[in-house]
């Protein structure tokens, strides 16, 4: 019986010693990203906002820029949200137009199917 216990508290000694081994921290992937427009040592004026999400439905019209629920022709900052599409925000600051791209450097392709593999 003394020999069982043994076994039995090492078994759970080596199982918690393995757990706090293997315990790492975890990325959240909720997490909004970080912004590499922003390169080091540049000054909080020379920001780039960042488009998270955008919601288009038949009542409303918003997007979120830096963690901010921005409506379409309400203020973000200085600038005013005048455009929203499925994939960008355009803002706009006087004469200056700036364009949001929810996903920066994808770039949409449209594939031309050919008359043979339409036939199929």
């Amino acid at each position: 019986m003394a020999r069982l216990m043994k076994h039995v508290v090492s078994s759970i000694y080596l199982m918690a010693l393995t757990s706090l081994v293997s315990a790492q921290e975890f990325k959240d992937p909720t997490r909004p990203a970080i912004s590499t427009n922003q390169q080091a040592g540049e000054s909080e004026l020379e920001h780039v906002p960042v488009l998270q999400s955008i919601l288009i439905s038949p009542t409303r019209k918003f997007a979120v820029i830096d963690g901010k629920t921005v409506r379409l022709h309400a203020k973000f900052g200085d600038q005013v949200l005048v455009k929203l599409s499925e994939t960008e925000a355009v803002l706009k600051r006087g004469r200056e137009v700036q364009v949001l791209k929810l996903f920066p450097g994808v770039e949409k392709e449209l594939i031309r199917k050919s008359a043979k593999s339409i036939n199929n």
